[in-house]
């Protein structure tokens, strides 16, 4: 069985998180970090320390009225994605954690294309 980080959790919804192949699960936000949890696979998990957290990345649409995923990077694993309906609630209670200038909004499609052609 696995160990969970956190002694108090704050938030937990339902999600997706997107490793290769989707994978559906819980996420639980919480004192000591991130973590989401398969729902049939007890193998397949994801613990991130909050200390471990450099940025979260939200995609926004809308003017902040749609959020479909967000992603987490870390100092050395990578970039964890990932997706709930209730991501802003879920940012929200991220937002206690991790200061406001690590919590950022990626690129729109227009500023991709801007990038592109700049160089």
């Amino acid at each position: 069985m696995v160990q969970s980080l956190n002694t108090c959790v704050d938030f937990v919804t339902n999600a997706t998180a997107f490793t290769g192949l989707t994978d559906y699960g819980k996420i639980m936000v919480g004192d000591k970090g991130f973590e989401f949890y398969h729902d049939r696979n007890i193998n397949k998990f994801i613990q991130i320390p909050w200390s471990e957290v450099n940025l979260v990345i939200a995609s926004v649409f809308f003017k902040g009225k749609w959020i479909p995923r967000f992603a987490l990077k870390t100092k050395k694993n990578g970039t964890f994605t990932f997706a709930s309906r209730e991501s802003g609630k879920t940012l929200k209670a991220i937002s206690a954690y991790i200061p406001a200038e690590q919590m950022v909004h990626s690129l729109s499609f227009v500023d991709v294309i801007k990038r592109a052609f700049a160089r």
